[in-house]
């Protein structure tokens, strides 16, 4: 055994302090376990390297989902919020997301507060440089100055900042975000203990100082006037404030041309960068490059926070070098006078392939040995959280001899976002999107706390007051619900003329108000005025009561394609199968699923490769077995 300067016993490990190492020690030490998480530099924690906001498109999902199961990033970005939007108000409620711009600074400040007064939690500043590791089971970590902490559970939650180098044009710097030291030392570690990983890269872009910014050519984005809060156990009359406004602008055929020009100078495209980078957040050399016949693209100029100037440019990531990034921010209209306080820049950084990972997101050949965030091979705030709160939580039922937690696909958002992970290839930085959600309708950022805050309650990170109120919501949804749909209304004057004034046709006879919420011109508090004996509700009830009359028969569609992929998940396979040696199964298929060894037939079905029929011969297989 090796020589320790010193030793120190805890119960969880937790290497970084971003996003997902943040909720991922929070849930640990919450749950009792003795808690010790590291990070580069303690001004780092919960740092924002990239855009100023939390939630958006997908991602607000993400947020009130790790808000449901009892994570602190909801009720973090409701304290230090400083302008809050609802995105996509004009589609259906399945697309709904929240999206809130953040003091960065505040956001990190008070996350780290958090932290710091958590009972069972130790914040350390140091890099962890190697695992140690006995007869395949995690036994702890070892520090670049010789200490030792030995624990049952270990979290890798290290972000971009593993062997991570930036990238402006020829210049390359070797750090991590923002200037930060990079962790030159754990990937070996990793590597010499049969982990595969992979180089990925992602980007940010310049940030400009707003006193030379001309806002009146930009068109100005406000925020919602009635703010909707991330957190369940958020009031939302607590959430008034003056909010900052956002701006809107756009590239042109010149600045293209200058990126056009220089393609030769950017480290993308001269085969400097060697990471793979994000296909749904590319920078704007590969959006001119992709989308060459298309004249301009769209970009928001965002505060970074209510103490500073700088300005984020979002749309607008790049690596070309800074003279190049001074010509082509100058043709934008609103920016033709900027002055750049940070380059744009490219980052590389190495992470896993998660195919290595359970859907517990523990590795399938280290017991105790936990990952999330971008070290998985994801990007985006938001995603590293969701898998952090599942990796604090798992880690801490395997040191409890508890079963995991695992939310599938019809469950959460959280659910896709794992399952792809772990089971589809990742060759790219895995952003996540609605459109990946198949059971969205179901999955609506508005009742993430109706299907998520029991696991929370069972696992023991929501309060039973936070419990007893969830019950009460839904005693009271179930009750409108019902009132509404066995109260009628008949065709008097009074009826008919609300009717004829909301443009819609008359009754011939009695109706359940539900049939009237139903109609597309109207819904739950429109129909007030005819409505008698209702009672005073809250208005995420409305909401739900609302929803669920307005769109019950797509609802039901969703919920019977549910049954029958709850069905295939039921069908289990055990890590043991020997594919080679079940006829009629293809070689590609047989290589596939001994690689990424599913525990169910619906996990099986979703790997690349694996085809219906070779599902059917799995089936034959199982039942042949089971006889």
């Amino acid at each position: 055994m090796k020589e320790y300067t010193f030793t120190e016993n805890v119960d969880v490990v937790v290497v970084g302090a971003g996003h997902a190492g943040c909720e991922a020690a929070l849930a640990c030490s919450r749950l009792g376990l003795e808690t010790v998480i590291f990070t580069i530099s303690i001004n780092s924690i919960a740092l924002m390297p990239c855009n100023p906001n939390i939630g958006g498109s997908s991602k607000g999902h993400l947020v009130r989902e790790i808000d449901a199961l009892g994570g602190e990033m909801g009720k973090n970005i409701d304290k230090t919020y400083i302008q809050s939007r609802m995105l996509n108000v004009s589609k259906g409620p399945a697309v709904h997301s929240l999206r809130a711009q953040a003091d960065k600074a505040e956001y990190s400040a008070s996350m780290r507060q958090v932290l710091e007064n958590q009972d069972n939690l130790t914040v350390k500043q140091g890099e962890v440089c190697e695992l140690i590791i006995e007869d395949n089971v995690i036994r702890g970590v070892m520090t670049y100055t010789g200490g030792a902490y030995f624990a049952k559970a270990v979290i890798l939650c290290t972000g971009t900042y593993l062997n991570a180098r930036c990238l402006t044009g020829e210049a390359i710097t070797y750090t991590g975000p923002n200037g930060l030291m990079a962790a030159t030392h754990l990937t070996d570690s990793l590597k010499a203990n049969g982990i595969k990983m992979f180089r990925f890269k992602t980007g940010t872009p310049a940030r400009i100082d707003r006193r030379s910014i001309d806002f009146s050519k930009m068109e100005e984005q406000k925020g919602d006037d009635e703010v909707v809060p991330f957190s369940f156990s958020t009031d939302p009359s607590t959430l008034s404030k003056d909010q900052v406004s956002c701006y809107l602008t756009y590239t042109n055929e010149e600045t293209h041309k200058i990126i056009r020009d220089n393609l030769d100078r950017s480290p993308i495209y001269a085969g400097i960068i060697e990471g793979t980078g994000p296909r749904y957040c590319p920078s704007i050399e590969d959006k001119v490059v992709r989308f060459s016949e298309k004249k301009r693209h769209q970009l928001f100029v965002e505060p970074e926070g209510l103490h500073t100037n700088e300005m984020y440019i979002s749309g607008m990531s790049s690596s070309l070098p800074e003279d190049v990034q001074r010509q082509m921010y100058r043709t934008v209209p609103g920016l033709e006078n900027c002055r750049i306080m940070r380059n744009a820049y490219a980052i590389e950084y190495d992470c896993i392939d998660p195919v290595q990972l359970k859907h517990s997101l523990e590795f399938k050949n280290i017991k105790g040995l936990f990952a999330a965030g971008q070290f998985n091979g994801s990007s985006g705030y938001e995603e590293a959280g969701a898998q952090g709160i599942i990796a604090g939580i798992n880690a801490s039922m395997y040191c409890l001899g508890k079963d995991p937690l695992i939310i599938d696909r019809s469950e959460g958002y959280i659910g896709v976002l794992i399952d792809d992970l772990v089971t589809k290839e990742t060759k790219e930085p895995y952003r996540m999107m609605t459109s990946r959600a198949e059971y969205r309708l179901l999955l609506r950022q508005d009742n993430a706390d109706l299907r998520l805050r029991k696991k929370g309650y069972d696992v023991g990170l929501i309060s039973e007051a936070d419990y007893n109120a969830l019950l009460k919501k839904e005693r009271m949804i179930n009750d409108e619900t019902e009132r509404l749909k066995t109260t009628y209304v008949g065709n008097n004057s009074r009826v008919s003329d609300f009717l004829k004034n909301m443009g819609s046709s008359p009754l011939k006879s009695g109706v359940p108000l539900s049939e009237l919420i139903c109609r597309p011109e109207l819904d739950y508090d429109l129909i007030g005025p005819i409505d008698d004996n209702r009672p005073d509700l809250p208005s995420d009830v409305r909401q739900q009561v609302n929803i669920n009359i307005k769109y019950e028969g797509y609802i039901e569609r969703q919920e019977r394609q549910v049954a029958a992929f709850k069905k295939l998940e039921k069908k289990k396979l055990s890590d043991d199968i020997d594919y080679s040696s079940i006829k009629g199964l293809r070689l590609e298929a047989a290589q596939k699923l001994d690689m990424y060894k599913p525990v169910s037939i619906g996990q099986a079905s979703r790997i690349s490769g694996v085809s219906p029929a070779d599902i059917s011969v799995l089936l034959v297989y199982l039942g042949a077995k089971d006889h």
